[in-house]
């Protein structure tokens, strides 16, 4: 009976694929301005709002780790870096710290990595904590607000919660001396104490040039139902299965990897990006994390993100409107996955895909070199411009003090 029954679905599929076929062969997909304030968000122009005074730190603190390990240059956590390096020559950047609106600590704490190339957190903590000691120390400004008029970018897993299994993320809680900054994360998920109020969600990193050269003709016919390359189970992390990615991706496998409508592996091929571009839907499921770099390439690549996270709050969500170009499955819902993308009505998908055509949604997920307008660096100033002008409130009284330096654990107290 189940071969009958997928024999059935792939039918239905191929019926699918020649209408969708068929109105992408009449004429070109169209794109379609975003409505409403969200467009406008998105193409925002930050230059003359805001002035972002950048501290020069010593390159023990950035450069030199970049220097020892340059793999932390294509990683999905180098936001930091390119930030920085966005900063350096942004028109929005003052060498006067007098008439700053914010001012910018360039720490690269994603930087000390695993041979396999994954960031190990455990340092990023003290160093963190080093950074900020020495700003406090040598300039005034730090200590006016305690740092309510700086951002730091924290692309970790948990952000400023500095570990990348969420149990101990959630104990470590946000950095204490980060408490009164703003963050600039990837980490985005409602009710969470590693997301504090004010923080700004950005896309992680995915790289622009090697996507460019994946890219394939607009017309090439999308013939792939849903497509997904990634782990179901990290055995290594999670030997008893259910922690990671709280058995969703499991689900997703175990109800799914016969089913003729779903091209889901393990495997990477070569032809992933390409692969990509020829599917309707992309997974864009939790792992250890809500959060991954397929959100980023499912949009660069015109692809529906099917978005499996409970409560994830996604990038730039005042600009990018996700719920019109993606579809969101509770996790709870995965074994349903195929009922509920197949009931999708044709005008709703092709509207999805004209919207994901739209040159300035692709532009805002990247963080490009050089950088271009409308990039996810612009998106980064805008968030920070419309936080101006700081409420007066920030501005501590003489010898007023809010953070505690000596809370969280005793490791984290250590010299970095």
């Amino acid at each position: 009976m189940k071969g009958w029954k997928w024999g059935f679905v792939g039918l239905l599929y191929a019926a699918f694929v020649l209408r969708i076929g068929a109105v992408e062969q009449g004429r070109t997909q169209p794109t379609e301005r975003i409505s409403g304030s969200a467009g406008d968000v998105l193409e925002d122009d930050p230059v003359g709002r805001l002035k972002v005074f950048v501290y020069e730190l010593p390159s023990k603190y950035n450069k030199k780790i970049l220097q020892k390990d340059p793999r932390c240059l294509t990683h999905m956590f180098a936001a930091e870096i390119f930030m920085h390096r966005f900063l350096l020559s942004s028109p929005v950047r003052t060498l006067n710290p007098e008439e700053a609106d914010w001012f910018y600590t360039p720490v690269y704490t994603t930087c000390d990595l695993t041979p396999n190339g994954l960031p190990l957190p455990f340092k990023s903590p003290r160093m963190m904590r080093s950074a900020i000691q020495l700003i406090s120390s040598n300039w005034p400004y730090w200590n006016r607000t305690e740092g309510a008029d700086h951002f730091f970018v924290v692309p970790h897993d948990f952000a400023a919660c500095f570990h990348y299994q969420e149990e101990k993320a959630i104990e470590r809680g946000i950095l204490t001396l980060l408490q009164c900054a703003t963050l600039v994360q990837t980490f985005g998920q409602q009710n969470h104490v590693c997301l504090k109020e004010g923080s700004i969600i950005v896309p992680p990193y995915a790289p622009p040039q090697k996507m460019q050269t994946h890219l394939i003709p607009e017309k090439t016919p999308r013939s792939i139902f849903v497509y997904f390359r990634g782990l179901f189970y990290d055995v290594g992390n999670d030997p008893e299965g259910g922690y990671y990615a709280r058995g969703a991706r499991a689900a997703v496998w175990e109800n799914f990897k016969d089913n003729p409508l779903f091209d889901i592996s393990t495997e990477h091929p070569t032809t992933y990006y390409e692969d990509m571009q020829r599917a309707v839907f992309c997974l864009c499921p939790l792992g250890w994390a809500p959060w991954s770099p397929r959100l980023v390439e499912a949009v660069i690549f015109g692809c529906i993100p099917v978005i499996i996270a409970d409560d994830i709050v996604l990038p730039f969500a005042d600009a990018i409107p996700w719920e019109e170009i993606g579809v969101f499955i509770a996790e709870k819902d995965v074994p349903d996955l195929d009922t509920i993308l197949t009931s999708i009505p044709l005008d709703v998908i092709l509207r999805k895909q004209r919207l994901l055509a739209n040159p300035s949604m692709k532009q805002a997920m990247l963080f490009p070199q050089p950088a271009q307008p409308g990039d996810a660096f612009h998106q980064v100033l805008n968030g920070l411009a419309r936080k101006l002008p700081h409420d007066k409130n920030i501005y501590l009284k003489p010898g007023e003090r809010i953070l505690n330096w000596t809370a969280g654990p005793v490791g984290d107290l250590k010299p970095w």
